[in-house]
């Protein structure tokens, strides 16, 4: 798709028209520019709901780039941009960050992520001690968790991804990951780990659901599958809540476009094509 295609660039910025979802008397209030930096993961879910609102609001511009969770609310605190998205709610202490002070966290998603394998892989059910083991250097060969006779390359994402303390906090239990070295790669956002894990033979990571393509396989832990009822039913525990971080209580265009975003018709229409799940049902959890 052709913004999937889009989001394997590191650093990826797209500029599109938007305003007011309350109709054309309303939109013509609104006008300037909103600028959003920071989870790629939320990436492709910013791009659609950007596009689909372009048409009712054209005073209104929005730049997108993503260059990881930690920079969205970063940019926010320094000026920089109106919304940061990040993976966590960056307005209270998760291991390895502190809360950034004064910004609200406007839950816009339910983010599923995967582990996930190149296409010839073969061991696509793991156990979490197994995931462990593997991203923590302990297990280096697909023969040992009941795969092939071949070495595994772990493939991780660089410090400051949201994706990346989901999957360590979630999938790992907090299990630190292996130290660079021989069969290991780090990449800086969820477009280049999606083409490494496709073009890497015997490779392993991690992303959210969105990127996955057919040229790899998400790989079911302990038994279940990364799937939207998977998560809905507790089955399933490596998931996230996205935000869109803002230095305060949001308002005028950056208000109304959030709002777009947590409205049904995005959330049960755009939101789920794009294997993200609603923020409505999860309201238990």
């Amino acid at each position: 798709m052709k913004w999937l295609k889009m989001a394997t660039i590191a650093v990826l910025t797209a500029t599109v028209a938007f305003g007011s979802i309350s109709g054309a008397s309303a939109a013509s209030k609104l006008s300037g520019k909103i600028t959003i930096n920071g989870s790629s993961a939320l990436l492709p879910l910013t791009l659609q709901a950007a596009k689909e609102f372009k048409k009712q609001n054209p005073k209104v511009k929005i730049s997108a780039s993503a260059a990881g969770s930690v920079t969205g609310p970063q940019s926010v605190r320094k000026g920089i941009a109106d919304i940061g998205a990040c993976d966590w709610d960056a307005s209270t202490d998760v291991p390895g960050f502190k809360a950034f002070d004064g910004q609200v966290a406007n839950k816009v998603a339910v983010i599923p992520f995967a582990a996930v394998v190149n296409k010839n892989v073969k061991a696509t059910n793991l156990t979490t001690k197994q995931l462990q083991d593997i991203f923590s250097g302990k297990v280096k060969n697909w023969k040992d968790v009941g795969g092939e006779d071949a070495d595994i390359v772990v493939v991780n994402r660089a410090f400051g991804s949201g994706t990346r303390v989901n999957f360590q906090m979630k999938a790992l239990n907090g299990t630190d990951f292996m130290s660079k070295g021989d069969n290991y790669k780090e990449v800086k956002s969820s477009g280049d780990m999606k083409t490494a894990i496709e073009t890497t033979p015997n490779a392993i990571g991690y992303m959210d659901l969105v990127y996955v393509t057919d040229k790899m396989r998400a790989v079911s832990i302990d038994g279940n599958a990364p799937t939207e009822d998977n998560v809905i039913n507790g089955k399933y525990k490596v998931w996230a809540y996205g935000y869109y971080m803002t230095k305060g209580k949001p308002q005028g265009a950056v208000k109304a476009f959030i709002e777009y975003v947590q409205s049904k018709e995005f959330q049960n229409g755009s939101l789920k094509k794009l294997k993200f799940i609603p923020i409505s049902a999860m309201k238990n959890k």
